[in-house]
């Protein structure tokens, strides 16, 4: 069983990683192409293209996927082929008609989202209009990709996870497509980033398709509200809260940001691009594997292998996510000057983007560990704890972000998101340890202390080597990869090199059975 998960997270990371990497050549060419204390643009695309991929977090792969799944897994279980067939169908037909109108209502209303959304912007009239209009083009994209998510979770469901986790590359290949190609020949460049999402939504639905057809749960939709497609949509309402309060957290503080100097919200989103890298290729993934799982074995009812199945994840998360903070916090000018400082990317924009960065590292911790632990509740279709606890924490996010905007600006903003996970998940942890649902196994103190020494020697490698940001600011553009490459290669070596002399093997890190 643990062999296969490792084998499917592995599958999935190593899509992700893919997507990632794409992702970073494109917000490469992103920073030379709008730069980010430039301003007008940069801002305007930023915010447009993040109000529909909020909400595609809350339809697609938030709280739809979170009630989607455990509900498609528990119906696997007890009906045939023919009937499964026939859900996928119904909730793809109802899911696909409420989109519509949600996307329709966005177009419309783009001047009143922008407004709400980016007041900071009604300050900077060619901003603001800029915004909607790029905002009207890239709404559309909310509905098409939430029907991939929707493909993704059947897929993932059925154990095929390469080809959903691939399916974000297509996304960043459009958009460097739309950059290089498109936007040289427009009066107006950056309107063929906004194009170049829309195609994105479209390339990657058609995408799903054959991939479905694999599985033969390519399904006509269908207009019927049967009672399993009402159960998915009952769960989904706490879901939007649970599943997506980090994306809140991200907009509320979007919002604060649109009143700070230009480039704030710029340099929030290169630093929380970054930030995403390893919870995507690890925490992400690392969910989107065990969600089915954990739904297959509260399906089986078997308590005891849930709880166990939850402990291997959470080492794993301290695992790889204490040696990710080390190397953001410790790494974050030497990553922000050798990717971006280009062109229209300035000094000033690598120094507030990497103090964004730091702070956005030191939550990763949390952000990771609410992936893992808030499928703990899903996968048994209890959606309103988390809710409950999200709640919680994002009142916990706007006090903070209020109390640390003026004195730290964006770095204010960004670590109270930080601050916020480590609550949600902390709570999560305490709630599902109370309820008895998750039972620690032995050896947790030996083995989180042997993680924090390996980590520790790690950061006074880093400290020690990286050396300060004036030499990676004058250093030439492969003299900075080959340096960063270095030290990012040499601190997994050392961390890996001390974890095996401290005992902790392979073998160690698989999944234990009775």
């Amino acid at each position: 069983m643990s062999r296969k998960l490792i084998k499917s997270t592995a599958l999935t990371g190593g899509m992700t990683l893919v997507s990632r990497m794409t992702g970073l050549i494109r917000d490469v060419i992103f920073a030379r192409f709008l730069g980010a204390s430039a301003g007008v643009a940069a801002d305007a695309f930023y915010v447009a293209f993040a109000i529909p991929n909020f909400f595609r977090r809350i339809f697609g792969e938030g709280a739809f996927s979170q009630a989607f799944v455990p509900v498609l897994t528990a119906h696997k279980n007890g009906n045939e082929l023919a009937a499964t067939r026939t859900f996928v169908g119904n909730m793809s037909g109802v899911f696909g008609l409420l989109l519509f109108l949600v996307t329709l209502v966005g177009v419309i209303a783009a001047p009143i989202l922008v407004t709400l959304l980016a007041p900071g912007f009604l300050q900077h009239g060619d901003k603001y209009d800029l915004t909607v209009e790029m905002l009207r083009i890239t709404f559309p994209y909310l509905m098409f990709i939430s029907l991939v998510a929707m493909s993704a979770g059947i897929l993932n469901s059925h154990q095929q996870f390469g080809a959903a986790a691939f399916t974000p590359v297509l996304l960043n290949v459009c958009l460097i497509g739309a950059a290089v190609l498109a936007a040289p020949h427009m009066a107006q460049p950056v309107l063929a980033l906004a194009w170049g999402v829309f195609a994105a939504g479209v390339v990657q639905l058609l995408f799903q398709i054959p991939f479905l057809l694999k599985i033969n749960m390519l399904v006509w939709p269908r207009l019927r509200l049967d009672p399993e497609v009402k159960k998915v949509f009952r769960l989904m309402g706490p879901a939007i809260l649970g599943s997506s309060v980090a994306q809140i957290n991200l907009l509320v503080n979007r919002v604060l940001a649109s009143f700070l100097v230009t480039g704030s919200v710029s340099w929030l989103y290169f630093s929380d691009r970054l930030m995403e890298f390893p919870l995507a290729i690890f925490g992400i993934a690392l969910a989107t594997v065990i969600l089915p799982s954990l739904s297959q074995k509260h399906a089986e009812a078997s308590p005891q292998e849930f709880s166990r199945l939850l402990d291997w994840a959470l080492r794993w998360v301290l695992m790889i996510g204490l040696p990710a903070t080390v190397g953001l916090v410790l790494l974050s000018r030497a990553i922000m000057t050798t990717l971006f400082h280009y062109k229209e990317f300035n000094a000033l924009d690598v120094e507030m983007s990497a103090q964004a960065l730091m702070a956005f590292a030191l939550g990763l911790l949390g952000f990771i560990g609410v992936k893992i632990l808030a499928p703990g509740f899903y996968a048994r279709q209890d959606t309103k704890t988390p809710a409950k606890i999200a709640m919680i924490s994002f009142a916990v996010n706007i006090v903070l972000s209020l109390l640390l905007v003026w004195p730290l600006k964006h770095v204010g903003l960004a670590l109270s998101i930080s601050l916020a996970a480590f609550v949600n998940a902390g709570l999560l942890f305490l709630r599902l340890h109370k309820d008895q649902v998750y039972r620690p196994e032995t050896g947790w103190l030996l083995f989180s202390g042997k993680i924090v020494i390996a980590s520790s020697l790690m950061a006074a490698l880093l400290y020690w080597g990286v050396g300060d940001a004036n030499s990676w600011l004058q250093a030439g553009f492969w003299e900075r990869v080959q340096w960063l490459s270095f030290w990012v290669i040499t601190s997994i070596l050392l961390y890996i090199g001390c974890l095996l002399l401290m005992g902790i093997k392979p073998r160690h890190l698989l999944l234990k059975h009775p």
